[in-house]
Order: C-alpha cells, then structure tokens, then sequence
C-alpha cells in the first residue's frame, strides 16, 4: 500500500478506568477500508487491516455480532452503525468498521506459596513491603495470573481478604506500578477496606516515595497538573487538561552527577502520578522505560559505576514511607523501609562520582 492508501485503525479502550499495565480490558478497534483491499471479503480485508486478528478470530467476532458497520462512509463520528453478519461481504473503500474486542475472561486466581515482606499484621490489616518485579493484582494473558501480590496473599491470608476489590483484586486498597518496590497496606476485611479506602480518599494517610531522577529540579515543588490516559499511546498517562485532578509534592534531598535523590509526597494517587509528573517538569525518573530516555553515563565516570547505572532498567522508584489510623484501633501507625539492593547501588555509584 502507499502512504496514501494507509489503514486507517484507531483503537479505543471501553474501560477508561483500567490503570495497570498490562490490565485487561475490552477495546474497541475502528478501521476504514483503503483503496488497496476495495472488492476483497470483509474477513480477509479486516484480517489486513488488524494484523494482531487472525482471520479466524475476525470471523469468530463476525459470530458474535460483535463487528458493525457504519452507515455512511465519510465519517467516523456518525452514529448509525449495524451489526455485520456475514463474513462474505464484499468492502468498499472508505467504509469504516468498529471491532468489538472483548477484554479475557478472568481465570480463577490460585492461592502461590509467594514469600512476603510482612511489617506488620493483625486481623484486620497487614503491611508488606513489596519487591520491585513484582505485579500486585492479576493482568491480560494467562500469565498475568500468576506471581502477583494477590496469590501470595490468597496463600498467606486464606479467606481473610476483603472483598470489595473484587475477585481480581481481594484485600487490595491501593496499587503500585510493577516495577515499584516499598509499602503497601492490605485490608482483611471489608470494614478495614472501606475504613482505608476512604483515608486514602481524603488524603490523610501518608505516602512518601524516594526518586531518582535525571536532571537537578529546585530544593522543593509542587506539581498540580490533571492526569489523565495518553491520546495517542495507551499503555501511558500524561497531563491531560481533561484529566483527574493530581498533586505530588517533592523536595531535593541530594544531588550529584546531572541527576538528583528527592523525597515525593503524594496528595493524590493517579497512575504513574510520580513517574508522570516528574516527567512533565523535565526530571524523568532514572531508568523509567515508559517516560524517561536512557541514561548514558559521562566517559569521565568510573567504568564499574557507569555499568551499574547503566544497567539500572527499572523506575528509580521506591514507596519509603506509609502512615495511616489503624481502622479498628484509631492508633497512628507510620513504617518505613529501605530502598531494595538494586536501588541502594545505585545510589551509591551516583554518590561516588559526585
């Protein structure tokens, strides 16, 4: 095809609140028919135009009535759309089709005998310091169902998880990104959950994180920008003006080397509102593979210390600090915890070359 015969595909999620990478979710895909496959059959055009779709899975939409077709070709934005029932029909240029893809059908979650970093527990609550690499809740695809947060959680809590999060989700109040490590707190029951939740709601539990990022921003900042899902690329967020109100609160602990260590607060708790944020002021997270470039250390550095940044392939991200009112109790309870390994040596060959 020549560029100006390109397929025109615009993907929409049907689900704007599903966050995680990797979560699953039913999408909507539109596509208009180019000159190059005008007279071929739908199935086989539409199998040309979604190269991720089989024919057969075209086909087996196209059963369930889940393929439409809009009324008039010159618009994507009008609303008379019908569903296509044969997959012999024969397409036109400039005709447009909506795919519905339906998200996969959640697998029944097992109970994984996972170690945990558990700081504190009672029945009503535990607090786990969670490794970075390691996924909190179920996602797409047959392995996003395995080696979460919440199969440790089913193995080490057995029925003691509250429900309101769902099958998918049991005992989870608040997430943090795959690649984060640090504090997360887990609600046994329903009445913890709700207690929780609703702290976290109002914003008076805390939440402090340590980041390491390119660039020297000012001692302390704010950042109040709306988040909100990347126009163009998915699996991001980004400042959007149309996104949910977002606070985080920062301040340089050090610097060295073109890069800095601060201590970020959160008001709220958007996804990726740290990596996001940072980002949108020009101090990407170190190592951050969705909103950050690689990092290429100065040829002036120690080559052992230019080989463990380099090596760094994770957001320099770490959740130091929790506090929250017990729910049952009204007691204060506030923890803390190292960075991991990984972080600390990095920080470490920052220091040195400063």
């Amino acid at each position: 095809m020549t560029n100006s015969e390109e397929v025109v595909v615009e993907p929409e999620l049907a689900d704007e609140e599903a966050l995680e990478e990797g979560e699953a979710r039913a999408e909507i895909l539109q596509i208009q028919i180019p000159e190059a496959l005008a007279g071929e059959r739908l199935d086989k055009a539409l199998a040309r135009c979604a190269p991720a779709l089989s024919r057969t899975a075209i086909q087996r939409l196209l059963a369930l009535q889940a393929v439409w077709q809009q009324a008039a070709a010159q618009s994507a934005d009008a609303t008379a759309w019908q569903a296509v029932r044969s997959d012999k029909e024969k397409v036109k240029a400039g005709q447009w089709f909506a795919l519905h893809i339906p998200a996969p059908v959640p697998m029944a979650l097992q109970a994984e005998e996972i170690p945990l970093a558990i700081l504190y527990e009672d029945k009503d609550l535990l607090v786990v310091n969670k490794p970075a690499g390691m996924t909190v809740h179920p996602g797409a695809g047959p392995d996003g169902w395995r080696g979460t947060l919440v199969n440790a959680l089913l193995f080490h809590c057995r029925d003691s998880l509250s429900g309101i999060g769902g099958v998918e989700r049991p005992g989870i109040v608040h997430r943090l990104d795959k690649e984060t490590s640090g504090l997360l707190v887990v609600a046994k029951n329903d009445g913890a959950h709700h207690h929780l939740s609703a702290q976290f709601a109002v914003h008076s539990s805390e939440r402090q994180y340590l980041a390491i990022v390119k660039g020297v921003p000012e001692v302390t900042g704010t950042v109040v920008a709306p988040i909100g899902r990347h126009p163009k690329e998915r699996q991001k967020m980004a400042v959007v003006a149309n996104g949910r109100a977002a606070v985080t609160h920062f301040r340089r602990l050090e610097s060295w080397g073109g890069c800095a260590l601060l201590a970020c607060r959160l008001e709220t708790g958007r996804t990726h509102q740290i990596r996001v944020h940072l980002a949108h002021r020009g101090f990407p997270l170190l190592g951050d593979p969705l909103y950050s470039r690689p990092f290429t250390p100065p040829q002036r550095w120690p080559q052992a210390e230019r080989e463990i940044v380099a090596a760094f392939a994770r957001q320099a991200l770490h959740a130091a600090r929790l506090g929250f009112t017990h729910p049952k109790s009204g007691e204060r309870l506030q923890f803390q915890v190292e960075p991991p390994e990984d972080f600390q040596q990095l920080l470490q060959a920052l220091r040195t070359v400063s």
